[in-house]
């Protein structure tokens, strides 16, 4: 048991690591009205493990400080990021497509509420969603499905059993 805690720890560790140089990195269009976060494509990875979900939502909540956001967004994005990974967790065992929507519902009903109330964008809110929708579909389900037959051919070695939520 304690060895499966350890696992789990390390994955969720590793994952929220990732997505955080992922966003720093790519930081430019991780942020804004218009934006394709790269590390958004890790949220595919709660199909293969629930370490995922504590690991996309620490990633998320530090890259967003690393980033500059200001206290809603860190806030409200990593619940937003917290939400689509649970839900994608539920989906696992599915068409891996279908792994790929929570995260994209979750950002396209928050982040645009984020962007005009926290950071005063005056941009139409259905604009907003449309922005956020297009490069979430980029990030989570095209660059997520890549991940995904990436990781899939090595589940096992990559991801071996860990503790269930």
């Amino acid at each position: 048991m304690k060895n499966k805690n350890v696992a789990f720890l390390t994955q969720a560790a590793m994952i929220a690591a990732i997505y955080v140089v992922l966003t720093y990195l790519f930081a430019p269009i991780s942020f804004g009205e218009i934006q394709v976060r790269i590390a958004e494509a890790l949220t595919i990875l709660p199909l293969f493990t629930p370490a995922a979900i504590p690991g996309l939502f620490v990633g998320c909540l530090l890259g967003n400080i690393a980033g500059g956001a200001l206290l809603p967004d860190i806030v409200f994005g990593s619940l937003a990021t917290l939400t689509g990974a649970i839900f994608t967790w539920l989906l696992r065992g599915r068409r891996p497509v279908l792994g790929t929507l929570p995260p994209v519902i979750a950002n396209v009903l928050i982040v645009p509420f984020v962007l005009k109330i926290a950071y005063g964008v005056n941009l139409p809110l259905p604009f907003l969603m449309l922005t956020i929708g297009i490069g979430e579909v980029v990030s989570c389900t095209v660059l997520g499905l890549v991940v995904y037959c990436a990781l899939n051919r090595y589940r096992g070695m990559i991801f071996p059993k860990t503790a269930a939520l």
